[in-house]
């Protein structure tokens, strides 16, 4: 018989030996965060706006860099090929950041839990989504320190230091160490575009279905008139009669009842989806993808761009030691921006930092798309520019000339005198 394993066996190795463990005492909250974002996600608007922030995230690229005497140099070890590659063995990046993403918009928390062997070295990257989460303080060499225990969703925990968690958080403000929670802002435009929903549908059924008064011309015993009512009811308002057609005799009159349902118009419509995407730093037309350069832009700055710079910050903190910090480690998320403009911005945008030096002939390939090119990695400069220290002395005619220089036909040396 094949033995079962759990996910959860997969992942941290097993169960935990019990240890002590006592809640931490928080200056100004409790130490206890629950996942209330299931509700939300169901909504059609609100999974389309975290989609759309949370595929663009997907694109980010991490690096491992090493800042030392003001030059940045590309470490590209083990780590960064962690990250950009297969952060843990059940996701690669792309999965992993727009899972992050998700996580970001939706429980304003994000925890990343980093594996680590017997050596300390970093194993992978696993983002945990759990019922509920309590910081802890917990006993160690070094003394009192706090932990993160994890309550998944099928009655296992997990506690783990909370120096090898990474968390993200939004909308920090009264919690002491969580995000705030989008139930109580998001619930009530969720209610209404829920209750308009309903509305809609029960108009669509109503405006289908005959409806009237069925007026007996003559004595009927109370009996007969139910019965002949019922009668009418299975022969013509059953879902049976699709031709829509009512015929009765002398005995009986139908009187028809006109519905006139009324239903949202689609500019207070859009005004609840406008809500929500708000809440989102989204928009229509980011959800559409039918952005323009402008918009991509303002997109990116204010909502990719801070997700990408507290990552980098968050990561670096928690990857490296303080003492591997001070030695200019660091991890950084970058995106090519250059991609989401048009093309006549590109052409300029290469025109400039090409002629300059700033941006190689591979790069500037890279922004259309195009394989490179053998040594297409070395940067040109336009002679049309110079070094700024010398701006002045050219400007003056002040260019030193090498002590032995011959003169130039047409010159002697009494044309000072002259």
């Amino acid at each position: 018989m094949t033995e079962k394993r759990s996910f959860f066996q997969m992942v941290f190795g097993g169960k935990q030996r019990p240890q002590n463990r006592t809640m931490m005492q928080m200056l100004n909250s409790t130490p206890n965060f629950y996942d209330f974002s299931g509700e939300a996600y169901d909504s059609d608007t609100v999974r389309s706006s975290v989609d759309a922030f949370a595929r663009n995230v997907g694109k980010l690229t991490p690096k491992h860099i090493r800042r030392k005497d003001g030059k940045i140099i590309e470490a590209g070890q083990n780590i960064e090929w962690l990250l950009r590659n297969r952060p843990n063995r059940f996701m690669n990046s792309y999965i992993f950041y727009y899972r992050l993403a998700t996580q970001f918009l939706m429980s304003n928390n994000v925890f990343v839990w980093i594996r680590r062997d017997e050596m300390n070295r970093i194993e992978g990257f696993y983002p945990l989504v759990s019922s509920g989460v309590e910081l802890v303080q917990v006993q160690t060499n070094n003394g009192i320190d706090m932990a993160v225990r994890f309550r998944f969703y099928d009655g296992n925990e997990y506690t783990a230091p909370y120096a090898d968690v990474v968390h993200l958080r939004r909308f920090f403000y009264k919690n002491d160490m969580f995000g705030e929670a989008n139930r109580t802002a998001l619930k009530p435009i969720l209610d209404l575009i829920a209750v308009t929903n309903q509305g809609i549908a029960n108009a669509i059924k109503t405006s289908a279905i005959l409806r009237g008064i069925l007026k007996f011309t003559g004595m009927i015993k109370p009996e007969d008139i139910k019965k002949q009512t019922e009668m009418f009811k299975a022969d013509y308002l059953s879902a049976s009669n699709n031709g829509g057609i009512a015929a009765t005799d002398t005995k009986a009159e139908y009187q028809e009842i006109k519905s006139d349902p009324k239903m949202i118009d689609d500019k207070l419509m859009n005004a609840m989806s406008d809500k929500i995407y708000d809440y989102f730093g989204s928009n229509k037309k980011i959800i559409q993808s039918n952005y323009s350069e402008q918009d991509w832009n303002a997109f990116y700055e204010s909502m990719i761009e801070p997700f990408a710079l507290q990552m980098g910050q968050e990561f670096t903190n928690k990857i490296f030691s303080d003492r591997a910090q001070g030695h200019g480690n660091e991890i950084i998320f970058e995106a090519n921006r250059l991609q989401y403009a048009s093309n006549d911005t590109k052409v300029k945008i290469i025109e400039t930092l090409v002629d300059r030096g700033m941006m190689s002939i591979n790069q500037g390939l890279e922004v259309f798309n195009l394989p490179p090119i053998k040594d297409g990695e070395k940067r040109i400069m336009s002679l049309n520019f110079i070094d700024a220290d010398k701006a002045s002395e050219y400007q003056l005619g002040k260019v030193n000339k090498p002590p032995d220089a011959a003169p130039k036909g047409g010159e002697n040396d009494n044309d000072d005198e002259a």
